[in-house]
């Protein structure tokens, strides 16, 4: 059933979006313009609004005269995410904890609540999109114009890497949904506080945690330095 409250083109692009971040559309999967056209009542202009936003966004890639496709995950893609995550994940909750309003606060509260439910009775789906929408809102506090962007990507691919991540198979991992939670609630301490080192040094925590398991499945061969630090570069 179709939502009065949102037009066409919002639902094409929200339905585009879940369906990139939950693999239900996979990393460099073709879109059929034909079958979205007919099935959200949209002609090409309009449609193809849509793909350029999301395409600016980073969940589709154009190409001349080949049509959209979802956004790659290659080697690369993935090396650079590993090389750069830390870094995004450590300045976002600095700038959070420098800037956040009450409202915002709020807001990062609800996602927390939406996340323990998930873990309680949801689906993998509903871990992954709920963790996303946790650290969208630190993005939204953070505010920052230029790193926006860049963590707003990172988002996109940590969704669609860590869809692994929130299918514990293992004592282990369930116990590291766990403790992500857990993190997740010292996060909203620290931001609330004000406290701009101890949420960054919790974006490190938290990035360690989900890391491990996620290097069992996509880390790169050959990415045999410290993550975070580029290549030939000496630790300050």
């Amino acid at each position: 059933m179709r939502d009065e409250g949102r037009s066409p083109k919002q639902e094409l692009a929200d339905h585009l979006k879940m369906s990139v971040l939950t693999l239900r559309l996979h990393p460099g999967e073709d879109l059929d313009e034909a079958q979205l056209s007919q099935a959200f009542g949209l002609s090409r202009t309009p449609l193809r609004e849509v793909f350029r936003q999301l395409a600016g966004e980073g969940y589709l890639d154009l190409r001349t005269h080949r049509g959209a496709r979802v956004s790659e995950m290659s080697h690369t893609t993935l090396r650079d995410f590993f090389l750069v995550a830390p870094m995004v994940y450590g300045a976002v909750l600095r700038l959070a904890a420098a800037n956040a309003t009450s409202a915002q606060i709020d807001q990062l509260k609800e996602a927390q609540e939406t996340f323990r439910q998930a873990l309680r009775t949801g689906s993998a789906e509903d871990r992954t999109l709920a963790n996303t929408r946790f650290h969208e809102v630190t993005g939204e506090m953070a505010g920052n114009v230029y790193l926006s962007p860049s963590f707003n990507r990172l988002l996109i691919d940590h969704a669609r890497i860590g869809m692994t991540f929130y299918r514990p198979q293992t004592k282990r991992v369930a116990e590291n949904l766990s403790e992500a939670s857990t993190q997740h609630d010292a996060i909203i301490a620290a931001i609330e506080a004000g406290d701009e080192a101890a949420a960054a040094q919790l974006a490190d925590d938290h990035w360690t945690l989900s890391r491990d398991q996620i290097e069992l499945f996509v880390m790169p061969e050959g990415l045999d330095f410290p993550l975070g630090q580029v290549p030939g570069m000496t630790p300050a």
